[in-house]
């Protein structure tokens, strides 16, 4: 029998086939709808975001509008809300030295200079430096520290008083307005009286205007979040107003940002994560107020912090699907995630599916992205892998998050670990004119996906099918799994086959086809001299054999994108031509290296 070779169980029959002791029902999981949203329903957001967009920046832009945000005059500071995210030090003092390193590249700004009056260079810098996110770092270098951020909020105020679209944009305005109401009473200690109570006036500021329009819905919480961070920061009637109006709208917003099973509507696992820290701030905020945290927010948490269970792999970094990163060890650690997904968590969560044994641990995504405001951050990439050998992490994506925003191709099929079929992707991100006002959402048509997963004694079944070729090629995709839990083996299948109730229009009769592997970077990857064996090799050392009876096998280059930086990386690429009028399979293994039969 070939290396490659297995039988599948019949869906209809489980007890045939050769995975012994099936049992129960099987795991059927239609997901429909579609992250891509067509085009002509564009046009209605568009109109609306035109309108609205113009009447905002018309109506903050006036010369008298910062006066409305005076509301009562705060008198100091409640509590000091507590940042559970890991901060590094060596940040901090690089900034206390006038050196700001953010988003990959720096900017000399030594006191008495600020960098805020001076163009950026590049973007992702700017994004950072208005969010405040060198502050919790400089906070961490005790009394200069502390007046080193004092000195520069109040400079960044002197140039930005005025309301402005990218300063105060709603999702930037509540970073900063989170960052500084954490830090804010530190900051106080060590500024005089006069000083004390203008930091207090412009966090208020903050809170008010977070309450304000405009701003996505998929942000909606995060920033309602921040707003209630600020009222329990600052003492007195102001804060109390700030944090009653922000808590009474935040259940709604929470109710639509997290699932019943505490996944993130966008679908990424980051996202929640970062929600989850994010709520966790809030809860010790009130908490330093005596304030028992709504229902609403004990609820998310919960949820949030179940769903994580699932996400984070064996190496302590989260899933990266759908726009969201790995995150930190540990960042993860700091949500108060104590142990990862155990045989008693859910195998299936927000469209993401885990499958292990003792030594593998793979990730399926059998879900459509998320729609229209939430895809933001989507990728069209159906029934991407991630897969983990140990604890080194080897088949995984390109890492794209909306930090690496100037390479929003990385968000198509060839980005992740599945299947590309011809030219044309499932699904696109939104450019140019489009893109301005409504964010890079994914826009194509209504993508289905199907998902069977069928437990037996020492093995895993699962298979997933998406028809998003059906359009263009009349052909579906499935990707076959089966895992061998005794022998630490995978074994897979992609079949493209024609779809029946395909509408009989005039195709191409082939079109080809690019199964890709991403790699890990610094995964070490040797083809053997059968040209049809890669033997791969994480961080550990522990060598794993792929093997594939693809007609075309290679070892590319590629990049992964972390934090907004790319790095060089390895991938997989299995190439080949499919008939559109019958069926194709490709058929790859994964193994420990070691075993007999291995590849010379």
């Amino acid at each position: 029998m070939s290396p490659l070779a297995f039988t599948p169980p019949d869906p209809e029959t489980p007890s045939s086939g050769a995975i012994p002791g099936l049992r129960g029902a099987p795991m059927r999981t239609p997901v429909r709808g579609a992250g891509a949203q067509a085009g002509p329903g564009l046009w209605p957001a568009i109109a609306g975001r035109v309108l609205t967009r113009q009447l905002w920046i018309e109506l903050y832009g006036l010369p008298g509008y910062t006066q409305t945000l005076r509301g009562g005059r705060p008198t100091g500071f409640a509590s000091t809300p507590r940042d559970f995210r890991p901060v590094d030090p060596a940040m901090g003092k690089s900034v206390l030295g006038g050196k700001f390193v953010l988003g990959g590249v720096s900017l000399e700004a030594a006191a008495p200079e600020d960098p805020f009056d001076r163009p950026s260079p590049t973007r992702a810098f700017a994004v950072d430096l208005h969010a405040f996110a060198w502050l919790p770092s400089l906070m961490t270098q005790e009394e200069r520290g502390a007046r080193e951020a004092l000195r520069l909020t109040l400079a960044w105020y002197d140039v930005f008083r005025r309301w402005t679209p990218f300063a105060w944009d709603p999702d930037i305005l509540a970073r900063r307005g989170f960052n500084l109401a954490c830090a804010a009473r530190r900051m106080g200690q060590v500024a005089t009286e006069a000083e004390r109570l203008r930091l207090a006036d412009i966090l208020a500021r903050h809170g008010r205007q977070l309450l304000r329009p405009p701003g996505g819905v998929a942000t909606l919480a995060e920033r309602l979040v921040a707003a209630a961070v600020v009222g329990s920061a600052l003492s007195g009637r102001p804060g109390a107003s700030i944090r009653r109006r922000a808590l009474g709208r935040l259940s709604a917003a929470l109710h639509r940002a997290v699932g019943d099973d505490g996944a993130h509507a966008s679908r990424s696992p980051e996202a929640g994560l970062e929600l989850l820290l994010d709520l966790l701030t809030l809860e010790d905020g009130l908490s330093q107020l005596s304030e028992t945290p709504p229902e609403s927010v004990r609820r998310a948490i919960g949820r949030l912090s179940g769903a994580l269970r699932l996400h984070v792999l064996p190496d302590g970094r989260l899933t990266t699907m759908q726009g969201g990163g790995p995150s930190t060890v540990e960042r993860v650690s700091a949500a108060r995630v104590d142990e990862p997904a155990t045989d008693e968590a859910p195998g299936t969560l927000g469209g993401l599916v885990r499958i292990h044994s003792p030594l593998l641990t793979i990730i399926a995504d059998a879900a459509p992205p998320a729609r229209a405001a939430w895809s933001g951050s989507a990728c069209a990439q159906p029934i991407a892998l991630e897969i983990v050998c140990g604890k080194d992490r080897l088949i995984t994506g390109c890492g794209w998050t909306s930090r690496a925003s100037e390479r929003q191709g990385l968000r198509l099929p060839a980005g992740h670990s599945t299947l590309a079929l011809g030219e044309t992707p499932p699904a696109e991100p939104l450019g140019g004119w489009k893109a301005e006002l409504l964010g890079p959402r994914l826009i194509g048509r209504p993508l289905h996906v199907t998902a069977d997963r069928r437990d037996g004694e020492g093995a895993v079944w699962l298979e997933i099918e998406h028809d998003g070729w059906v359009h263009d090629l009349g052909l579906l995709h499935q990707r076959r799994l089966y895992l061998d839990q005794r022998l630490d083996e995978l074994r897979a299948e992609e079949r493209l086959h024609p779809a029946s109730d395909a509408r009989d229009t005039v195709r191409a009769i082939a079109a080809p086809y690019a199964v890709r592997f991403q790699l890990e970077p610094g995964v070490q990857a040797s083809l053997a001299r059968d040209r049809r064996s890669i033997l791969l090799r994480g961080h550990s050392g522990r060598g794993w054999w792929f093997r594939t009876d693809g007609p075309d096998v290679a070892i590319e280059p590629s990049v992964h994108v972390e934090d907004g930086l790319t790095r060089r990386s390895l991938q997989i690429v299995v190439r080949g031509s499919a008939r559109t009028d019958s069926e194709t399979k490709i058929r790859w293994k994964l193994s420990p290296a070691g075993a007999s039969g291995d590849p010379t």
